[in-house]
């Protein structure tokens, strides 16, 4: 599925990509006065390329091994391809990314809505497309249509293509008002709906996925107008040689699928905020984990697995309780059996580093009891299954995939095969007999998904760590700008 959503986001920026060319093309003369490759000479001269950008989750920021966010992936794999080095000038908001540009820049990459009229720069082909999104704060009701904006305390970002949207809808709507900042960003105008400063605001879709689990009074609520493409600018009169460089790289990581992965990676998870429940999971997230924190972790060093996965099979199991009990006497936070309990060495199924310890070396002991031929991903994802049904049971089901034609030593199909251990036909032929087989396929999946959420918090943690730093001003609505009504 987040392939799919993914490859739409990135094919519907393309789509518009043939139209944007003819634009730019018209442009051409401009840079005429110049050599063509006038412009990236002087880069791989100096050996370096400046990029214009913003410090935020979507395009820059400084996380726990250094630089990381959307953009800068691009950036870097971008430096790397001319074979230079990357300077970033991080210090600007969307209005001032241009100027730069224009003035002293090679590049300006900071969530930049395609405008082609836009004088003195040039931009690459879309990158993604950016969806405008009204959010409110959640109690507002009956915020569903653009005419139930008006007379409301609405915010966006100036010169963000947000306000674009705005303006466009204010044709039709004449009465709308609302206030641009030039010196917030995304999160921080979240964060005024989120206390009531505003009643609502208008970001890009993206934005709200990035940001969504730390502003949960903050709801989704409808699109505004047509998608803007994101790109990258380069000061115009210096040569067509960079414009054409970055967009014969862009294309390349569009057809090799890295740019799918990255969009994966930063704004893809929607799906699963809404699968695990937001509200419970963050509740467990900030409630029960940080007292396990650390024995995940030391389990982990132990059996050389990702502390974070650990914690989401503790998560799946217990929802991080140590006195959970099923119906059938299992116990404890890694939910062990007696006999699986006795084989670990615990004594204490209801004391939590015993029960973390135990689970996590008896899910090492599965999976290196598992055959040399099951590798990578599907080796983990079988020893979770196992560790759910058993390893008699996966070896059945791998028994039945062989039947069938699959791979016994492939988790998808396996996967497909595990369900078929509920029908006689099939049990009939196993060593085993009959198990509850679409239990371990659901559990294995919802395990991948909260370790993906896991990983998702830890990483917006450390995107969110820069809003709690910033100062508070006394009239947060000093910071805006007023846009007053046609009428």
């Amino acid at each position: 599925m987040l392939t799919l959503i993914c490859r739409h986001f990135i094919a519907r920026a393309s789509a518009y990509y043939a139209l944007i060319t003819i634009t730019l093309l018209t442009m051409v003369p401009t840079l005429s006065l110049a050599p063509p490759g006038e412009h990236l000479t002087h880069i791989s001269t100096k050996d370096f390329i400046t990029v214009h950008t913003r410090n935020t989750p979507t395009t820059y920021y400084e996380g726990r091994q250094g630089p990381t966010g959307f953009e800068y992936e691009l950036m870097h794999r971008f430096a790397d391809y001319l074979g230079v080095s990357l300077n970033l000038d991080a210090s600007h908001h969307p209005e001032s990314v241009l100027p730069a540009v224009r003035e002293k820049g090679d590049l300006g990459a900071a969530a930049l809505p395609l405008l082609p009229d836009s004088p003195g720069v040039h931009y690459t082909r879309p990158i993604i497309q950016m969806q405008p999104l009204v959010v409110y704060r959640r109690g507002l009701n009956g915020i569903k249509e653009p005419s139930d904006l008006v007379g409301l305390e609405l915010g966006t970002l100036s010169e963000a293509g947000t306000d674009e949207a705005l303006r466009d809808l204010q044709r039709r709507h004449p009465t709308l008002s609302w206030k641009e900042s030039h010196e917030l960003e995304v999160a921080e105008l979240l964060a005024r709906v989120e206390d009531s400063t505003l009643d609502a605001a208008v970001i890009f879709e993206h934005q709200f996925r990035l940001n969504r689990l730390f502003f949960p009074n903050v709801e989704r609520g409808f699109i505004l107008g047509d998608p803007l493409s994101m790109a990258w600018a380069v000061p115009s009169g210096r040569g067509l040689g960079l414009l054409e460089a970055a967009n014969r790289f862009l294309q390349d990581l569009q057809e090799s699928g890295t740019l799918d992965r990255l969009v994966s990676r930063y704004f893809g998870h929607d799906d699963y905020l809404e699968y695990v429940g937001t509200r419970t999971f963050l509740d467990h997230l900030d409630a029960r984990l940080p007292r396990y924190t650390a024995l995940f972790q030391q389990a982990a060093r132990e059996t050389e697995f990702d502390w974070k996965l650990l914690a989401a099979v503790g998560y799946q199991e217990s929802h991080w309780d140590p006195d959970a009990v099923s119906p059938t006497g299992v116990r404890g936070l890694m939910m062990l059996t007696n006999p699986t309990a006795g084989e670990m060495g615990v004594t204490d199924r209801t004391n939590p580093a015993q029960s973390i310890d135990g689970g996590a070396r008896y899910l090492r002991s599965i999976k290196d009891r598992l055959p040399e031929g099951i590798t990578g991903d599907d080796r983990l994802f079988m020893a979770m299954a196992a560790y759910n049904v058993g390893l008699g049971h996966l070896y059945d089901a791998r028994k039945i995939a062989e039947m069938r034609g699959g791979d016994p030593d492939s988790w998808q199909d396996v996967r497909a095969a595990l369900p078929l251990l509920q029908q006689r036909e099939w049990h009939s032929q196993t060593r085993h007999g009959y198990a509850r087989g679409g239990e371990p396929v659901i559990y294995v999946r919802n395990i991948r998904r909260y370790y993906e959420m896991i990983q998702y918090v830890e990483r917006s943690r450390q995107q969110f760590f820069q809003l709690e730093q910033m100062p508070v001003n006394d009239d947060p609505l000093l910071l805006f700008e007023l846009v007053p009504p046609l009428n």
